[in-house]
């Protein structure tokens, strides 16, 4: 994406399924770096990954040999927003990679990491960390696996709120300042409940409205004594950024169900127009679930509700820039790629992972990020 100042790439990474995932991981490591250099970046212009894991206890090897690629390419001078996730790639590899990066048109790109502190003890709570970003006259803050300390999903989202909005009050940020959010949970049907009272209640905290575009997902966390994780964005400038929630006459609010987040969240950026497409599914204008054991039926209704909020803002597939789709059973994926191709729902990086969706009947999600140019 060429914009007025900066250069923005976003681009997924998928291995051979032949060799092991230390290897795997060394071979997409690697072609990231290569590709990024023809496209006059570095690693240093990498600002998010999220990376889509067959099994968590893959991680150490693929962190292994992600460190050891960065150490022969004279490594990060920062630490990317990196979120690391079990949702098996249905290439059948053992990870695949979505990648974000910046490349400023003019100055080198202005970046600056931020720590919180958890009451939780564990590796990965120690490893809390946000990165915030210089784009033009506004800030950017990113921000992945993040998690909170509780005995429950309940107390554990308020806590993994708080870790955000710690990160965010060091980047001069409020939580009303969030874009879009990521939300992701193992035990699906047994925590989403109290996942949304949880968020209801600290979106209403801190008078938050609107409330961000977001996806709530099902997935293998990294460290498993953790039921939900956390990925946000958010943007602030002066004058104060633009929004607009995306509406489309095919589904209703999400909050008029228990579930605070926007479809859709559009955002005057200073190099672009975001359109954020929150996880959708195939819903109708009144929130209930239709097509319920017709895979391609819920395939294109999901389809028809993406592109109908696109449409609401002026925009289409072609704009469309990046995307992730979960898919409930593996079996569907090849159907799944055909009415794609037959939608023109293609042409941009799409990840294809297997996940439950936040509703037991459900059998397909997607969420996806179009950009718009400046006026």
């Amino acid at each position: 994406m060429e914009g007025p100042q900066a250069r923005e790439l976003f681009f997924s990474c998928q291995p051979a399924e032949t060799a092991g995932p230390d290897e795997q991981a060394r071979f997409v490591y690697q072609a990231i770096a290569d590709f990024l250099e023809t496209e006059g970046g570095s690693l240093e212009s990498v600002v998010t990954e999220t990376i889509f894991l067959r099994n968590h206890s893959d991680v150490e090897p693929i962190r292994a040999a992600r460190a050891r690629v960065l150490a022969e390419r004279e490594g990060l001078p920062h630490r990317p927003a990196r979120t690391e996730i079990e949702q098996p790639p249905l290439n059948g590899a053992n990870l695949e990679v979505l990648i974000h990066a910046v490349l400023p048109n003019a100055s080198p790109l202005q970046l600056d990491s931020f720590e919180a502190e958890t009451n939780c003890s564990c590796r990965e709570c120690a490893r809390s960390h946000g990165l915030s970003i210089r784009v033009g006259g506004e800030d950017r803050l990113v921000a992945g696996g993040l998690y909170g300390a509780g005995e429950n999903a309940y107390d554990q989202t308020h806590a993994m709120f708080e870790v955000a909005e710690k990160l965010l009050h060091q980047a001069g940020m409020e939580f009303s300042d969030v874009m879009r959010t990521w939300i992701y949970l193992p035990e699906m049907e047994r925590d989403y409940a109290d996942f949304n009272r949880a968020r209801r209640e600290f979106f209403e905290s801190r008078g938050i409205d609107p409330v961000p575009a977001s996806t709530g997902i099902g997935a293998g966390l990294i460290p498993p004594e953790h039921d939900v994780c956390l990925g946000v964005y958010a943007v602030k400038s002066d004058p104060p950024t633009q929004r607009i929630v995306m509406t489309t006459p095919t589904l209703n609010e999400a909050p008029e169900y228990g579930s605070d987040f926007s479809r859709g969240m559009r955002v005057e950026e200073s190099n672009r127009v975001s359109l954020f497409v929150s996880g959708t599914a195939s819903l109708d204008e009144t929130g209930e679930t239709v097509y319920v054991n017709d895979f391609e039926g819920q395939a294109r209704r999901m389809l028809l509700n993406v592109e109908a909020l696109l449409k609401e803002q002026g925009a289409s597939f072609s704009d469309v820039v990046s995307a992730i789709t979960y898919l409930k059973h593996t079996e569907d994926a090849q159907r799944l790629r055909e009415i794609f191709q037959e939608a023109g729902y293609e042409g941009f990086p799409n990840v294809l992972v297997e996940a439950p969706v936040c509703r037991p009947e459900l059998l397909c999600e997607t969420e996806l990020l179009a950009i718009l140019p400046r006026n």
